[in-house]
């Protein structure tokens, strides 16, 4: 599988261009293909995919199998976010299903243990979560670190300082439900990522919508995650829209993300 190359910063922004990633897990899944049909004719460049294994969140939803369905009904780009203990099992699965994102969590690959991540220090690389991403890129996916909304933005440097990331996911909702409320405070790590890399694919999840996005935008996210808000709307595609033009305009506006 070949990785389909990430869209590039132009001149004059301070960030990537947009990119609207509705999350699937929103929509009426018996209708699963004819749904992610109608969100890219609207507009959407990515789909987003929320894997989630009822114990490193309390949720069960889909998995590999579901993507290489989908993957039959779609050229689209499958952003795949994996909310689950043991990442490193899934790999092969996920690029054998057609996903071109891989996102894992920081925190469930450093360790089972809360105790062996809350430990390390901003500049220094967990062995585990390094292989984890040389195993990603081999497998032919980008490679995408997630952030829970307590876990300090600091510790994703060193592999970003590597080269060894594609993408971070900030997290702006504990991961597990859709629906839940916007957490601004956590935005505000992606403006700490921004001002250091600027060419850095930086995604925001949970709790987006037309009300929320200029906080998330203003701190300098690109790639943009919204389940209810999109597929919840009378006018989806006027709903990305929106979304796509606060960040545009952030990322031509000469401000420093904040």
């Amino acid at each position: 599988m070949t990785r389909v190359s990430l869209p590039k910063r132009a001149e004059g922004h301070d960030r990537p261009p947009a990119i609207i990633s509705p999350s699937i897990l929103s929509s009426d899944f018996a209708r699963l293909a004819d749904e992610c049909k109608r969100m890219v004719d609207l507009g959407a460049d990515w789909l987003h995919v929320d894997v989630m294994d009822g114990h490193f969140v309390p949720n069960l939803t889909l998995g590999a199998p579901v993507v290489a369905s989908l993957r039959k009904h779609t050229d689209a780009f499958i952003d795949c976010h994996l909310m689950v203990t043991n990442p490193e099992l899934w790999v092969k699965d996920f690029a054998k299903a057609g996903a071109d994102m891989y996102t894992f969590h920081l925190e469930a690959a450093a360790g089972p243990s809360p105790d062996d991540w809350h430990n390390l220090a901003p500049d220094s690389a967990h062995q585990a979560v390094v292989d984890m991403c040389h195993g990603v890129k081999a497998a032919g996916m980008h490679v995408g670190l997630a952030l829970r909304p307590a876990t300090p933005v600091e510790l994703v440097v060193p592999y970003i300082e590597q080269g060894l990331v594609d993408m971070v996911l900030i997290m702006t909702v504990e991961p597990g439900f859709g629906g839940q409320s916007f957490m601004a405070d956590k935005a505000a790590k992606a403006a700490v990522l921004r001002r250091r890399f600027p060419d850095l694919a930086i995604q925001v999840d949970g709790g987006l919508a037309p009300s929320t996005i200029d906080r998330a935008a203003a701190a300098g996210a690109n790639v943009i995650v919204a389940g209810s808000a999109i597929f919840g709307a009378t006018d989806p595609g006027a709903v990305m829209r929106q979304l796509r033009e606060s960040v545009t305009t952030a990322a031509t506006s000469g401000k420093a993300p904040h």
